[in-house]
């Protein structure tokens, strides 16, 4: 028996998320049907981060168990073959039997991004937050500053949470420009139900002028999400990248 590890890539535009739903298709129900064919057994993969309906993914990790005797790395290949074009196996390798992926100690970046223009750019449509009003990327990277650090982000998370803990670790939190893209990019221990997209609403309300970025503070202490902004629209946000910091495996 061997452990596989696979980096996947997708386009969540047409997937209720990652984690097994009945009655919907999710990135983890595609990727243990074509497991299942390719191998003539159920094969049921163990997912890293649990992205939600129309979040993207430039390499979310998963893993499995076989006895098939298809080198690690061939299963990429063989894969590829078998999945929608909206989904794609990045690289596939061996890893040790104990290797869990939410539990080992990791780094994960996000990226959010905005249109800010005038008017919305279809190619983008899928892949963005489009707004019109002007945002001041100074105020939102003062904002951003200030989530940097440990803290409990009780107000960036869903009421529904079922997390054991609010307290997180933020390592980077920047806001920059390019032409009309504008991208939050976010990297830390792990993060808790909508996080990222609550951040961004929050950070799109300041650069707004509805909020001093220095209100990120009071945001943070109140533990209170009626505090924070709204969660921003699930297509602008990617999961960018995964490395796991014990073995050095991204």
């Amino acid at each position: 028996m061997k452990r596989v590890m696979l980096t996947v890539a997708y386009d969540g535009t047409n997937y209720h998320g990652w984690q097994l739903q009945p009655n919907v298709t999710t990135i983890e129900s595609v990727l243990n049907g074509a497991l299942s064919a390719l191998l003539k057994q159920e094969i049921k993969v163990i997912g890293a981060s649990r992205t939600d309906t129309g979040v993207h993914a430039l390499g979310n990790i998963a893993v499995f168990d076989t006895q098939a005797r298809m080198p690690a790395e061939k299963f990429a290949y063989a894969l590829n073959q078998r999945l929608p074009e909206d989904i794609r196996i990045q690289d596939s390798r061996e890893v040790p039997p104990c290797f869990h992926p939410r539990r080992q100690e990791s780094r994960k970046t996000y990226e959010y991004k905005i249109l800010n223009s005038a008017f919305p750019m279809p190619v983008c449509r899928l892949y963005a937050h489009f707004t019109y009003v002007p945002l001041d990327v100074v105020s939102m990277q003062k904002a951003a500053a200030y989530l940097v650090g440990e803290h409990d982000f009780k107000s960036f998370c869903s009421v529904n949470t079922t997390a054991e803990t609010t307290v997180r670790t933020i390592y980077e939190a920047t806001v920059e420009k390019c032409g009309d893209m504008i991208t939050i990019r976010v990297t830390g221990s792990g993060f808790l139900y909508n996080m990222v997209r609550i951040i961004a609403g929050t950070l799109i309300e300041v650069g707004r002028g509805n909020r001093p970025p220095e209100r990120m503070q009071d945001i943070l202490r109140a533990c209170d999400r009626a505090q924070a902004g709204p969660t921003a629209p699930a297509c602008g946000l990617t999961l960018v990248k995964y490395v796991f910091l014990e073995n050095g495996l991204q």
